[in-house]
């Protein structure tokens, strides 16, 4: 009889207990409360990143708001994006694509991939096949080769009104194919006023679809109505992309059949090198014509538009603070000289130029939320559970902007970076400044995005004077998208700066 009420007892108490548990799962991070069926999307506005650093000025480092269906989670900090990005990294590793990523080409490349054997498949190729310091070493002289004819074509403009971003464009995409495949397909059209105009265009445009909130994305039934024309305007993108990497890949294989590398100097590009291991796979390194595909568009596209866009940031900061610009020439005259050229053995010593490039990457980061993340399991964050599925933004701009972080954090200094390099880095190690996000996501093309950032800007800035044109006003404005550009292209007119004519 004492047993059964001991056991009966001991069944109540587990259940009580039980009931209590459940009771304390923690809650969903606070935030807005939104309309029924569609949630917070009329509030978003038109540059999320500011409306959520608003948000978080309500509801804290971090909150929730519902986009129809779809649990968004905005993160703030450093702390709690530490958290994130390394004490959950692997749960936090995942993405969200939207629908423009899988039009573009089916979510198969480095960035929408979800994180497993395949992503780290793609990546560990691109690493260490085109982005370790001995093949960016070996095909330096191209990108100088690059780099000076795009000089020489400011120096036969000079006296007129230029758009830089046109011009770090030209030269970006110039390098990234020659690398890619060995040769520029557009043949020489590419520089100032070519058909490159039309390419930078498309890729701007795509940045844009790509951050776009999407009705497809958050209410997926609708999504083959394709109110917005999202899915129609992204595909008609990626089949100018795509009919440009088969060109590509053909003229590869056409070279390899008779024995041939696009190459003068006989070495293989990275289209090649890919293409045979796709013939000699094994499985460490099988990958399919869809994930080559996309890891191409994923080179082409992040290896030019974010350079350039930084390249034309850091110019308008340069033209809006011209004593900042003086010290960066004085710098480039005492390293370089005033009678030679820039070369990349110069760029360490650059330091001041190094300043402010990452100045403008902090009050400018290239892709202000960075990639959404999405957590493969339900987890905890700072007291809140994060359900399984969520889309995940970290808000770098906010970050890069804050107060308690940074001393007068809307003001251009440069200086701030002077005696801190090592401890700002573009490697996402300081959670306070993490232009290229963090993590087992960090972006693979920081080492070229480094050397072709300084690169370019070094010879910008020693080659030329620059000056803005009668009666124009600079506006620092920006427009929205996954990566963030200026609003209006900035229009500068060049002079040259070099006694010499032959170094141009």
């Amino acid at each position: 009889m004492i047993t059964s009420i001991v056991a009966v007892f001991a069944v109540i108490l587990f259940l009580w207990n039980l009931k209590n548990l459940r009771k304390r799962v923690p809650p969903l991070p606070p935030g807005p409360r939104g309309l029924p069926v569609i949630g917070y999307l009329p509030f978003l506005g038109t540059h999320l990143h500011k409306t959520f650093t608003e948000l978080a000025g309500v509801y804290g480092p971090i909150y929730k708001l519902w986009l129809g269906n779809k649990l968004c989670v905005v993160v703030s900090s450093p702390s709690l994006a530490k958290e994130l990005v390394r004490d959950q990294d692997t749960i936090f590793a995942n993405r969200d694509p939207p629908v423009a990523a899988m039009v573009l080409h089916g979510g198969k490349d480095i960035a929408w991939l979800p994180y497993g054997p395949e992503w780290r498949t793609l990546r560990k190729l691109f690493v260490s096949k085109m982005m370790s310091n001995a093949s960016l070493d070996a095909c330096y002289s191209m990108r100088k080769q690059e780099v000076k004819k795009i000089i020489r074509d400011v120096y036969n403009r000079s006296g007129k009104a230029l758009d830089i971003g046109e011009l770090s464009f030209s030269a970006s995409i110039n390098v990234i194919q020659n690398i890619l495949w060995g040769c520029t397909l557009q043949g020489e059209n590419t520089t100032i006023n070519g058909t490159g105009v039309e390419l930078r265009e498309s890729f701007a445009e795509l940045m844009v679809l790509l951050g776009a909130p999407n009705i497809s994305d958050i209410f997926p039934m609708l999504s083959r109505f394709d109110i917005q024309g999202i899915a129609k305007r992204t595909k008609k993108i990626a089949i100018h992309f795509e009919n440009m990497i088969d060109s590509a890949i053909q003229r590869s294989k056409n070279l390899a059949a008779i024995g041939g590398t696009a190459n003068n100097d006989g070495k293989k590009d990275f289209l090649q090198i890919l293409l045979e291991l796709m013939e000699h796979e094994d499985g460490a390194t099988s990958f399919t014509m869809a994930q080559l595909n996309g890891m191409l568009m994923d080179i082409l596209v992040g290896g030019t538009d974010t350079t350039t866009t930084t390249v034309e940031w850091t110019m308008a900061e340069l033209m809006q603070h011209p004593k900042v610009m003086k010290k960066v020439q004085e710098e480039l005259t005492e390293v370089v000289g005033i009678d030679g050229s820039v070369e990349e053995f110069h760029l360490p010593k650059l330091q001041y130029l190094d300043a402010v490039v990452k100045e403008t990457m902090r009050l400018h980061p290239p892709v202000p939320l960075l990639v959404p993340r999405s957590p493969s399991q339900s987890t905890i964050v700072s007291g809140y559970t994060i359900p399984k599925g969520s889309r995940i933004m970290l808000n770098v701009w906010a970050i890069h902007r804050d107060p308690q972080l940074w001393d007068n954090p809307l003001e251009f200094q440069p200086e701030r970076f002077l005696n801190n390099s090592e401890k700002f880095d573009y490697l996402g190690n300081n959670f306070q400044y993490m232009p290229f996000g963090s993590g087992r996501r960090v972006c693979a093309g920081i080492p070229l995005a480094e050397r072709m950032l300084m690169f370019l800007l070094a010879s910008f800035l020693h080659s030329f004077e620059w000056k803005l044109p009668n009666d124009t006003k600079l506006d620092l404005s920006d427009k929205w998208g996954i990566v963030m550009k200026k609003l209006k292209p900035l229009v500068v007119i060049p002079t040259p700066r070099l006694s010499n004519s032959e170094l141009y």
